[in-house]
């Protein structure tokens, strides 16, 4: 007699294992929330890793300070919920106290996480840090091995990589080094809203179809904020709008959706031909810096 598991749970079991594994080589592991659909499955992913204990390690959200107030009033609720501790790095932060600089003429943050990011590393002495990132999400991110190893400046040499063959991970790092583990590699935007139906996942009001007070910036629709300054021709107007990423205001856009459940999400996202990043993120289309060059320096 044959028994054959399902997609989902198939993915659902890989990365389980690859959670455990990871927490079991590491002293101090942390996992990253940015309170979006991914980082919100990685967390119920880690909680049933280790059920019926608490998460045995802190939760750490890199806050660039123009986040969408859905997302932070998500985030609070759901750290709350599960009795985990919050770790934050901020943006706005590291630019009081001078350590970063914005453009002149503000825009996205994005970039300006990395700073935040490896000083919190390394401040806690994380060696393992959980990231919710795809491969297919973007080319660089591709190149992602499960296990990627970061060296004692935090930056990413996808030519100094190693092998993860019949998926046995290699975690060992000195001290000053880390490695962030992607139990989502081998997902798809599909697998990750199907498992979200299934298990009934609670997400940011950001992602379902409602009204929002917009303007049309190279093809996409920015939600009106006081961290985006706009041009003379960038007129408001109000549409039925949703998010498929959650990411600094003034770089995610959304586009016009009546999708308000998460069956009416995964029928338009089956009919759509372009990417998540590709439709939402303005720094992905404008970046100072390429997604691997960011990578290399110590991005997500």
């Amino acid at each position: 007699m044959s028994y054959q598991i399902s997609h989902l749970a198939a993915l659902e079991a890989e990365s389980i294992h690859i959670i455990r594994e990871a927490v079991a080589e590491a002293e101090r592991p942390v996992l990253l929330f940015s309170g979006g659909k991914d980082s919100a499955l990685l967390l119920r992913l880690a909680a049933k890793a280790f059920y019926p204990a608490r998460l045995p390690f802190p939760v750490m959200h890199v806050d660039t300070g123009h986040n969408f107030p859905e997302v932070i009033r998500f985030r609070d609720d759901t750290i709350a919920e599960l009795g985990a501790t919050l770790v934050v790095a901020s943006v706005q932060e590291a630019i009081d106290q001078g350590r970063v600089s914005e453009r002149a003429g503000g825009g996205s943050r994005n970039w300006l996480q990395i700073e935040p990011l490896l000083r919190a590393i390394e401040e806690n002495r994380f060696d393992v840090v959980f990231g919710g990132a795809r491969r297919d999400e973007e080319k660089a991110r591709a190149k992602e091995r499960v296990f990627s190893f970061r060296d004692e400046f935090g930056q990413w040499d996808p030519k100094n990589q190693r092998p993860e063959l019949w998926a046995v991970y290699n975690g060992r790092h000195n001290n000053g080094e880390h490695i962030r583990v992607f139990p989502l590699s081998n997902w798809t935007e599909m697998d990750v809203w199907q498992y979200i139906a299934r298990d009934g996942i609670e997400l940011p009001s950001i992602y379902f179809a409602h009204r929002r007070k917009v303007f049309a910036r190279d093809g996409l629709l920015m939600a009106e904020s006081d961290y985006i300054d706009r041009a003379e021709h960038e007129e408001v107007f109000e549409e039925t709008v949703r998010f498929r990423t959650v990411g600094d205001m003034s770089c995610t856009g959304g586009f016009a959706s009546t999708a308000s459940t998460v069956e009416e999400i995964i029928a338009e996202v089956a009919a759509s031909r372009i990417t998540e990043r590709g439709a939402s993120r303005a720094d992905d289309r404008t970046a100072e810096m390429a997604m691997e060059d960011r990578k290399r320096e110590g991005y997500f």
